[in-house]
């Protein structure tokens, strides 16, 4: 995993982080060579035959992701992961929050038509409510539990951190925070949460 910027390849103590549910950070050092890490460089241990995988990515739309491009930034990260869960047929479920509430705008499904044209038109703008986007992404892959025993079901936050909000552990078999923030004085918001959920930490810039 990548903790404050440096690489790591040391197991996660997670509940039910299992090693066919984690990156594979040998491959990906491969694949990245000395390019700066993308998307499309991330490799998976691979889970176990006929296991189903579900990513649900929470995506922040609040005003502060606004600034800098960084929800424009984040779309894109966005659309790389979907290609690559796409290429794995993996599901995947797409939640928006920002403003006074959070909405679930795609899926759960393997994602064959998305595209840039879809994802361009959803703004930004208001609060951060944290919590409101975590609550409908635990409704999402608690459903996908129900409906897909056995399923490997990972968390993405893609946000700046801009929030006072400090929500406990997600569920899941593995988390992800993607930190966009970049203000000169950083709250450090998403590092910590990642500490307090024992989730993989990646930095926005990483991806560019």
């Amino acid at each position: 995993m990548i903790r404050g910027g440096r690489w790591s390849t040391g197991p996660a103590r997670q509940r039910g982080d299992a090693p066919s549910a984690r990156i594979h950070w040998l491959r990906t050092l491969q694949a990245k060579r000395d390019a700066p890490l993308d998307a499309s460089h991330l490799r998976y241990r691979p889970a176990g035959p006929g296991v189903e995988v579900l990513h649900c990515f929470v995506l922040d739309c609040s005003g502060s992701m606004l600034a800098a491009d960084k929800l424009a930034r984040a779309k894109r990260v966005l659309l790389d992961l979907f290609d690559s869960a796409a290429r794995k047929r993996h599901r995947v479920a797409l939640v928006c929050f920002g403003g006074a509430g959070a909405q679930r705008r795609f899926g759960p499904a393997i994602p064959r038509w998305w595209n840039e044209r879809w994802v361009q038109p959803i703004g930004g703008g208001g609060g951060t409510p944290l919590h409101q986007g975590l609550d409908e992404a635990r409704r999402v892959l608690h459903d996908a539990a129900r409906s897909a025993a056995g399923a490997e079901r990972w968390l993405w936050l893609l946000s700046d951190g801009r929030t006072t909000e400090r929500p406990p552990v997600p569920q899941a078999d593995r988390r992800v925070v993607i930190d966009f923030e970049t203000a000169a004085v950083r709250w450090g918001v998403c590092q910590e949460l990642a500490g307090q959920w024992q989730a993989d930490y990646l930095r926005a810039e990483n991806f560019d």
